[in-house]
C-alpha cells in the first residue's frame, strides 16, 4: 500500500523563533524521504506558500500555521488565509474548518509552551475537542517532564488521532519524528481518512543543544528590530 511519510509542524523563518529558509526546509525534507511537510509559522503562511513553491519531486508542501488562541496553540493545516490570532480555541478551529482546513492540538500538555491543555483551561478544552481532527501525541521538542504521555492518553480517552511532529525551529529538526499514513493525504478528506485508519509514530527527541537554536534565532531577530521576520 502506498504510504505517506509527514512532519505536520515545522518552522521557517517566517517565524519570528526561527532563521531556517523556506527552500532549505523543503529541500532538507525531501533528502530525509518525507513524503509530506506541513509548514506551520506563527500566525503566518508566507513561509509555507515559498517552501511549496521550491518542493523537490516527491515531496508535497501542506500550507498551515501554528495558531495563537486565548488558550493554547492549535495547528490548522489545507488553509488558503491566515487565521486571526488571538481567538478562542473553539472559534479559532472553527475558522479553520470554515477553509475546509484540519485543526491539530498542539504540544497541550507542555509546561514550557502555550498548551490548551494546562492548568486554568481545562473549560476551553473541552470545548474544542469536537472541533479537533488530531492531536499531538509526541512533539519532539517536549523533552522535559510527561506532557506527551498525556497528551497521547488525552487522545486515546477521546477517540482522537495522535500524530508525532518535529516542531522543527532548525535545519537540524526536520524530520526528527514524524507521522507514517496509510495511502495518500493530499487532501483534506483524504488525510483525515488517513487518519481514521490509524496512523504509526515515528519518534526522536530533539537534542537539547538543538533547541538552543530558537533562544538565538529570536535574539537575532530583536537585533534587527522585527519580531517577524520575513522570509527572503
Amino acid at each position: 500500500m502506498n504510504r505517506s511519510l509527514a512532519d505536520l509542524h515545522c518552522h521557517t523563518s517566517a517565524s519570528f523563533d526561527s532563521l531556517s529558509k523556506p527552500e532549505q526546509v523543503a529541500r532538507a525534507a525531501g533528502e530525509r524521504g518525507l513524503t509530506h511537510l506541513a509548514i506551520t509559522d506563527h500566525d503566518r503562511i508566507e513561509g509555507a506558500l515559498r517552501a511549496r513553491d521550491a518542493a523537490p519531486a516527491g515531496l508535497m508542501v501542506i500550507i498551515g500555521q501554528e495558531v495563537r488562541t486565548t488558550t493554547g496553540d492549535l495547528i490548522a493545516l489545507f488553509v488558503d488565509e491566515p487565521i486571526k490570532p488571538g481567538m478562542a480555541p473553539y472559534e479559532a478551529a472553527q475558522a479553520v474548518h470554515e477553509q475546509g482546513g484540519v485543526v491539530g492540538l498542539a504540544h497541550p500538555f507542555d509546561r514550557f509552551r502555550s498548551g490548551a491543555g494546562r492548568k486554568g483551561w481545562e473549560g476551553e478544552l473541552e470545548r474544542v475537542i469536537p472541533e479537533l481532527d488530531y492531536v499531538e501525541a509526541w512533539n519532539a521538542r517536549l523533552i522535559a517532564g510527561d506532557g506527551n504521555r498525556r497528551a497521547a492518553e488525552f487522545a486515546k480517552a477521546h477517540g482522537l488521532a495522535g500524530v508525532a511532529a518535529s516542531d522543527a525551529h532548525t535545519i537540524m529538526e526536520v524530520g526528527v519524528a514524524y507521522t507514517i499514513l496509510d495511502g495518500s493525504i493530499d487532501t483534506p478528506d483524504r488525510f483525515r481518512a488517513a487518519l481514521a485508519a490509524g496512523p504509526r509514530l515515528v519518534t526522536s527527541h530533539g537534542s537539547r543543544l538543538i533547541r538552543l537554536g530558537m533562544p538565538v534565532a529570536k535574539a537575532i531577530n530583536r537585533l534587527r528590530g522585527n519580531r517577524r521576520v520575513t522570509v527572503a
